[in-house]
């Protein structure tokens, strides 16, 4: 190899290493103070969301009880494909005091349609394009769906994670409420 090639694949390599990093930095679990934390967990418990059928759902009927909390969309593959395993979830856990609320970040319409050809038995509330901002609140900086935030029957934040849940996060979930 000549001189030129090492330089192209130096810099290549560098250049790989510094996206491989940028990605790591961009995914790294977000870290929020105390005082960011307290002031969105105190707006959550406020807030209220439709049901798909147009009921209000507040969220302070949630207090008191373990809570898996999903950001979810019709258009979101990985949410589509972890919602089965969050409603399986549900239906194993609820005996044991366990909620499971779907937010939905997409327009109610869609979300409709979607329960209609793929009905869930945990309850999901319509958060609309707020939902984002939510989230963010929550620790999702980048905003991405699925986003997931586990809160515990006193109501503190236990775990977040954004991007597809898996068994293993949910038996650990479990086991920490």
């Amino acid at each position: 190899m000549d001189r030129r090639n090492l330089l192209y694949i130096g810099a290549a390599a560098a250049a790989g290493l510094a996206g491989v990093g940028a990605a790591w930095f961009k995914h790294e679990p977000q870290k929020l103070t105390a005082g960011q934390t307290s002031a969105a967990q105190d707006a959550l418990w406020a807030m209220s969301f439709d049901t798909p059928d147009g009921q209000p759902q507040p969220m302070s009927s949630f207090r008191g009880k373990p809570l898996l909390l999903n950001f979810w969309a019709t258009w979101c593959p990985p949410c589509v494909e972890e919602l089965p395993l969050l409603d399986a979830f549900y239906q194993q856990q609820k005996t044991k005091g366990w909620q499971v609320l779907g937010l939905a970040v997409d327009q109610p319409s869609a979300v409709r349609k979607w329960l209609q050809a793929k009905p869930l038995s945990l309850a999901v509330g319509m958060a609309g394009l707020n939902g984002t901002e939510l989230s963010k609140s929550l620790g999702n900086l980048s905003g991405s769906l699925p986003f997931t935030a586990v809160f515990s029957a006193s109501d503190a934040l236990l775990h977040r994670k954004t991007g597809k849940v898996s068994k293993e996060d949910l038996l650990q979930w479990v086991q920490s409420k």
